[in-house]
C-alpha cells in the first residue's frame, strides 16, 4: 500500500460519517496499542483482536485478514519488533483472531465429523480463540473441552450477543441479568479446561441494569484470564455510541487483562482507547470488513503516528483475493454467491463507484461471474490508479 497518511499530533479527526453518532478524536497520540499482551500464558502480539462475528469470521475470512495485516517488513524503528513475516498472527497487525459464536448445545450433540467443519483453522491461525454461546454450566462445559481437545488456544463465553433468538434461549447478553447463574457457569467451564478462559460481555441488559463491573470482578474470581468488554448495553444493540468510560471502570476494578471494543473505526480510534480507559489490548468487530488494512494501520500509527491507506490497486486485489480463497474453500458451491454478495456492500465501501460494483456483484450467477465482475469494473478504473492492471 501507497500513500502514507500522516496525522499531526494535534489534528481533530472524525470518524466515517456511516456509522451511528460518530466520535470525534482530537487528542493527541498520548498511548499506543500496546506491543503485547499476555493472556493465561498465550501472548498476543500485537495487542489487538479480530472480534468473533456471526456469519463473517470464519476460517476463509480469518486468514484473510491475517494476510491484510502483515506489515511488508520494509518498515523500521520501533515497528519491527512488532511485525515482520507474513507467518502467524503474532507476526501481523492482529494478534489474535477469535471464531464465529458457536453453540455448545448443538457443538456437544453433533457428530465429530460435523464438528470439524465448524471448528477447522489452518495452523497459521494461532493464537486463536473459539467463542461459545449457551446457557446450561455442563453443556457449556463440555464444549469447551471439544475447543480444547481441538487445539484451540482460549475458549470465550459469549455474553454480548443482542439477537433475539439468542438471548430468548437465555444465551448470549441474555444471561446478564443472572449473575449468580453465570457464576456457575465460570466455575464449571474453568474447572474444565486448562487453556485460557474468557469471556466477552455488554455493559448490562439496559441503563438501569449495567453490571459490566461486578460481572469482571466475578470473572476474575472464579479464575478466568481476561475479560472483553462491548461498552453498549443489550438494549442498544449496534446503535449510539459505546460508552468507554464503562472500560475504564471496569479496568479498574480488576488485575487481568481488559480488552476494550466499540466504536474503534480508526487507529486514531484505537490509541484514543486505550488512553482514555487504560485498557490492555482493543478488538475490532465491524469495522474490520470494510477495511481489512485496520490492524495493520493501528501498528503503523502505534509505531509512526501514520499509515498508508489502501489504494485502488489494493482495494481491487483485496477484493479478488477473498473471492478466490472462498471458491477455493468453500464445500458447498451453491453458498459461494450469497457470501460473495454478503461480503460486497463492506468490501466496496471507499470504492469510488462502488454501487455500480456492488449491483453486478448482486446480479451474478456463480462465483466465476462475480469475479468477471469486479475485473471488469476496476479494469474500467481510470489511469494511473490501476496501472499494470
Amino acid at each position: 500500500m501507497r500513500r502514507p497518511w500522516c496525522v499531526g499530533l494535534m489534528k481533530k479527526v472524525s470518524m466515517k460519517k456511516s456509522w451511528d453518532n460518530p466520535r470525534e478524536n482530537s487528542m493527541p497520540l498520548m498511548a499506543r496499542v500496546p506491543a503485547s499482551i499476555e493472556i493465561g500464558g498465550v501472548l498476543v502480539a500485537p495487542a489487538t483482536v479480530l472480534a468473533p462475528m456471526a456469519g463473517v469470521t470464519d476460517t476463509v475470512f480469518r486468514r484473510f485478514i491475517r494476510n491484510a495485516s502483515v506489515f511488508s517488513g520494509q518498515e523500521s524503528g520501533d515497528a519491527r519488533h512488532l511485525v515482520e513475516a507474513p507467518i502467524s498472527n503474532q507476526q501481523s497487525g492482529c494478534g489474535l483472531i477469535m471464531t464465529e459464536f458457536t453453540s455448545a448445545d448443538g457443538l456437544s450433540r453433533m457428530r465429530e465429523s460435523k464438528r470439524k467443519r465448524y471448528l477447522s483453522y489452518d495452523e497459521d491461525e494461532h493464537p486463536i480463540s473459539a467463542q461459545l454461546f449457551g446457557s446450561d454450566p455442563a453443556t457449556l462445559a463440555e464444549a469447551a473441552k471439544i475447543v480444547e481437545d481441538a487445539g484451540f488456544d482460549m475458549v470465550d463465553l459469549n455474553l454480548g450477543c443482542p439477537a433475539k433468538r439468542v438471548v430468548s434461549c437465555n444465551g448470549g447478553s441474555g444471561l446478564l441479568r443472572d449473575l449468580p447463574h453465570i457464576a456457575t457457569i465460570f466455575e464449571r467451564v474453568r474447572a474444565a479446561v486448562r487453556i485460557p478462559f474468557t469471556v466477552k460481555f455488554r455493559m448490562g441488559w439496559s441503563d438501569q441494569h449495567i453490571v459490566c463491573v461486578p460481572l469482571a470482578r466475578l470473572a476474575e474470581e472464579s479464575g478466568l484470564n481476561a475479560v472483553a468488554l462491548h461498552a453498549r448495553t443489550r438494549e442498544q444493540g449496534y446503535s449510539g455510541q459505546a460508552r468507554w468510560e464503562y472500560i475504564a471502570a471496569v479496568k479498574d476494578a480488576i488485575r487481568i487483562p481488559v480488552i476494550g471494543n466499540g466504536d474503534i473505526r480508526t487507529p486514531e480510534d484505537a490509541c484514543t482507547m486505550v488512553a482514555e480507559t487504560g485498557c490492555d489490548a482493543v478488538m475490532i468487530g465491524r469495522a474490520a470488513p470494510a477495511n481489512p488494512w485496520i490492524f495493520r494501520q493501528i501498528a503503523q500509527y502505534t509505531a509512526f503516528g501514520c499509515y498508508d491507506q489502501p489504494t485502488p490497486m489494493d482495494r481491487y486485489r483485496m477484493i479478488r483475493d477473498y473471492f478466490v480463497m472462498l471458491m477455493e474453500e468453500t464445500e458447498e458451491p451453491a453458498a459461494i454467491g450469497g457470501r460473495m454478495k454478503q461480503f460486497a456492500s463492506w468490501f466496496t465501501h471507499g470504492v469510488p463507484g462502488g454501487a455500480i460494483l456492488r449491483k453486478s456483484i448482486y446480479e451474478a450467477k456463480s462465483g466465476a461471474a462475480v469475479l468477471a465482475a469486479v475485473d471488469a469494473f476496476f479494469a474500467a478504473q481510470p489511469e494511473p490508479a490501476l496501472a499494470g492492471l
